[in-house]
């Protein structure tokens, strides 16, 4: 039924126009820029993929000089599109870290053919172990640690090696949404690290929410695993974007947050930004300097030039590449 008013539907979109962009300078959330937050920031990563990366005319003009990449392998990706792509991230002065999903790997041959690739085409010598995101597995890998057991890493002098983590866990590892198989793989990791030469760290999934990732640091440490942790945070994007992603990967408790925000009617067409969830935990590492998140690693799901934007807006600016820290 109408309401018996009539509207002008150019001037409805005018003034809805005219609201939106009101909002976006009145009400567009950012961090205050102390040295906390910076702080925090110092060393931040963010993650493409060949066709995202394809789309960047210069890193340079993006990201600061040395700034880790991580270059995500989603199944079907041709090795030739990943190593061209790390390649040339190499060539423009970023720290490349590709991914090594244990599942779309066939063999030792190919595992170590990429290896091979990576280093003498690209000059690669670090990567991000992880199972993968598939269900078949294409040949005798099936996890992380198992890509960790043969040594080829090792032989081929990779000095840096990461591993996945999942503060709010993961289903397709723990069905029973429980943790008892992730944190018997995470001690497993933590007696490899040391016995290893290779510096190695947890690179998580992305989360929205303080709270749950700080207990889930603090609980690791109380587990004795003290690998340092990269800790994922979304960059920003449309809710829509977000809550797609974030149902597809299994995010948990801190899918509370986008919730929430779409139920509020005044912030449900403005993008997400982490403001709150860097804040807060930046607030805590200052707190507390054992805090095992080291970094922030950033899943740029609404477009990785958003997101370099917003991190240099936002403190990234002044943040030491972690490829000068060493770390």
């Amino acid at each position: 039924m109408g309401s018996g008013v009539s509207l002008d539907p150019v001037k409805l979109k005018e003034t809805m126009m005219a609201l939106l962009n009101f909002r976006k300078r009145e009400d567009r959330p950012a961090l205050t820029l102390t040295p906390q937050v910076e702080a925090f920031l110092q060393g931040y990563s963010i993650e493409v993929m060949p066709r995202t990366a394809a789309k960047v005319d210069n890193f340079r003009d993006l990201l600061p000089s040395g700034t880790r990449v991580y270059i995500a392998h989603i199944d079907g990706t041709p090795i030739e599109e990943m190593v061209e792509t790390a390649a040339r991230l190499t060539d423009e002065g970023f720290d490349v870290m590709p991914h090594f999903p244990a599942r779309i790997i066939k063999d030792r041959a190919t595992l170590e053919n990429w290896i091979n690739r990576y280093q003498t085409e690209a000059g690669v010598k670090q990567a991000l172990l992880l199972a993968g995101g598939v269900t078949q597995t294409a040949g005798e890998f099936h996890s992380s640690m198992q890509l960790l057991e043969t040594g080829l890493f090792d032989k081929a002098g990779f000095d840096r090696l990461h591993v996945a983590g999942h503060p709010e866990g993961n289903k397709d590892i723990d069905p029973d949404g429980g943790d008892a198989t992730v944190m018997e793989a995470l001690r497993w990791k933590q007696k490899f690290s040391e016995r290893t030469d290779a510096k190695m760290a947890l690179a998580t999934q992305f989360c929205f929410e303080a709270k749950p990732i700080i207990a889930w640091a603090d609980r690791l440490r109380s587990e004795g695993i003290d690998l340092p942790i990269h800790i994922g945070i979304a960059g920003p994007a449309k809710l829509q974007t977000l809550i797609k992603f974030a149902v597809a990967c299994g995010v948990g408790p801190s899918l509370r947050v986008l919730q929430k925000r779409a139920m509020d009617v005044t912030k449900l067409l403005l993008p997400y930004e982490p403001t709150d969830v860097i804040a807060e935990l930046a607030a805590h590492k200052a707190a507390h300097p054992d805090f095992n998140i080291e970094h922030v690693h950033f899943f740029p799901l609404g477009g990785i030039k958003t997101n370099a934007g917003w991190a240099i807006e936002n403190g990234g600016a002044s943040a030491v590449p972690a490829i000068q820290q060493g770390i």
